[in-house]
């Protein structure tokens, strides 16, 4: 086993994308970097449908050609399904400036090739490392841990960046947690071999289908470059418990057979690999950011998978952080909650609008309606890209006022 540092400038926790991320960045102005990771790479991980936003930071922590050389399978774009209702929307004709295509991609093999890039980078990463107790009492950061052994350590360090995601290590241990609003929901998923022969579908593209019924019902169909996908549904508690399955991939596919037009496109699926399930995953904290730590994407908030931000949400977190940590290591004064944590939420913000209207409906009807202007879809096209901080976008800067008049047109269109 490699011996650990015992004094760094900066512990990151988790080695997920924005971890990776955050250290490599970190790594290139000159800090050390010390990142601790509980898991040992690959290991599975939710969330397999990157936006474009995203290629921004991979560019800038110099991973980007790492990615495009891998063969992952191209995506450009969102489709959406509703009974025999069809749309979709090309991530290269969006309202605005940036990349308009990224990638799908299965976590295991996506999350440690980041790791992998920041570690040739010269990010020391340990695996299989469990933080036990963080104290910011004192001048410096104290990190106690658990190795793969079983064996206690600790580690000095003048700032901690959590990147640990949906473990949200230093939210639990700081007591920063705080109930979301959002209503609890479960989400049934797997892996399949998916066999699809319609020559309609567009593997580029990941596909929502919305539950022929019940509107607040959905699935998500994420095509991977070697004939795998990534499907799961997401429902409330109740929906789900309504159903009765034994498990949670019978569970799945007996949801995937109430949407007749979804079950046919998967008629020929393998139901391989073992099915999951997650309950609750919506979180929020009391704040974001101190004087020696800051959470870094999931492990601050989560909203929904619904318009796969979370990764997005991640990345740009490290980015902002890093910048941020880089400043108040080289001795300057930083605001935490006004030049990061506020910035980000913002963003945050605008996809948590598009979330909310999603389930109560709002947006379904926007996103369907057949006769939209191409002003407003490059502008919707751009937010499911992840520009959620561009407010020159008019669907940006008044998310709430400007959705809810969309809405209420096309509905009125629709009618008539």
């Amino acid at each position: 086993m490699a011996e650990i540092l015992s004094d760094v400038d900066v512990v990151v926790i988790g080695a997920g994308p924005s971890g990776a991320i955050a250290s490599a960045l970190l790594h290139r102005k000159g800090y050390r970097v010390l990142v601790m990771e509980r898991e040992v790479f690959p290991r599975f991980s939710i969330g397999e449908s990157l936006l474009p936003q995203c290629m921004v930071y991979l560019e800038e922590a110099g991973m980007l050609d790492a990615v495009r050389a891998h063969g992952f399978q191209l995506k450009n774009g969102a489709a959406f399904g509703w009974g025999e209702r069809r749309a979709h929307y090309n991530f290269e004709e969006k309202f605005s400036e940036g990349p308009g295509t990224t990638f799908q991609v299965e976590r295991a093999a996506f999350d440690k090739l980041l790791a992998d890039e920041a570690a040739a980078q010269g990010v020391a990463i340990h695996y299989g490392y469990s933080i036990t107790e963080l104290d910011l009492e004192g001048e410096r950061a104290r990190v106690e841990y658990v190795d793969p052994e079983g064996q206690k350590g600790r580690v000095n360090a003048r700032f901690v960046l959590d990147a640990s995601g949906f473990g949200r290590v230093a939210a639990r241990l700081l007591n920063l947690e705080t109930p979301s609003d959002f209503p609890v929901r479960q989400a049934a998923f797997t892996h399949i071999d998916d066999h699809i022969d319609d020559p309609a579908f567009d593997r580029h593209k990941i596909l929502i289908t919305v539950h022929p019924e019940d509107r607040d019902i959905w699935f998500w169909l994420i095509p991977f470059s070697n004939g795998k996908s990534s499907l799961g549904v997401v429902a409330s508690e109740s929906q789900l418990a309504r159903r009765n399955a034994g498990s949670p991939l019978e569970l799945l596919q007996q949801c995937v057979a109430e949407a007749p037009s979804f079950a046919r496109l998967l008629a020929n699926a393998s139901y391989a690999y073992p099915g999951r399930q997650i309950t609750g995953y919506a979180s929020n904290v009391s704040h974001m950011a101190g004087d020696k730590f800051a959470l870094l994407g999931n492990a601050g908030e989560f909203l929904d998978p619904v318009f796969s931000s979370g990764v997005t949400i991640a990345m740009r977190s490290a980015s902002m952080a890093a910048q941020m940590l880089d400043r108040q290591l080289s001795g300057h004064s930083v605001d935490w909650q006004r030049d990061y944590e506020e910035p980000l939420r913002r963003g945050v913000d605008t996809f948590r609008v598009y979330v909310e209207h999603w389930y109560s409906g709002e947006f379904q009807d926007v996103i369907f309606f057949p006769d939209q202007t191409d002003s407003v879809r490059r502008m919707i096209s751009s937010i499911l890209a992840g520009y959620a901080w561009d407010t020159g976008n008019p669907m940006v800067s008044q998310p709430q006022r400007r959705l809810h008049a969309l809405a209420r047109y096309c509905v009125a269109e629709d009618s008539d």
